[in-house]
């Protein structure tokens, strides 16, 4: 059996360290050979669905894949703690994330304070509360 064919059968049984040992040993963050770049993707997808944010925080230091899978994660878990706490470290990945969740849970005076306090001068950040309240096609 293959690596890769072995990883994956790891994953699906949900024995992430091996998962995780053979996918990371052949992964490389934007190399020229595609598929270790799509290793180390599949990479961060494994260490989220292990759970495994203190490895993707530290990751994420130095590695935009980790930063945005681990802000993406922290959003669809509803982790608003976290992506606030990252946000305020000055990940603006987070703060979108943050004034998403909170425009979602329908808390937009929140997001409005979050962008004021942790983002005032984010432009991109001024522009989701903006489209937050303007009123979507479907609505009509």
């Amino acid at each position: 059996m293959e690596w890769y064919e072995q990883a994956q059968a790891a994953e699906e049984t949900g024995n992430w360290d091996t998962a995780i040992s053979l996918v990371s040993a052949r992964a490389e963050c934007y190399a020229a050979d595609y598929n270790a770049h799509h290793n180390h993707l599949w990479h961060m997808d494994l260490l989220v669905r292990a759970e495994r944010f203190d490895q993707l925080t530290e990751l994420a230091v130095t590695d935009v894949h980790a930063c945005r899978r681990l802000n993406r994660a922290l959003f669809e878990r509803g982790m608003e703690t976290e992506l606030r706490n990252r946000a305020g470290d000055g990940d603006c990945g987070a703060l979108y994330h943050l004034v998403r969740w909170l425009n979602g849970a329908g808390r937009p005076q929140e997001a409005r304070r979050a962008v004021e306090n942790l983002g005032p001068e984010d432009e991109y950040a001024h522009r989701l509360l903006a489209d937050s309240r303007t009123p979507t096609s479907d609505a009509r």
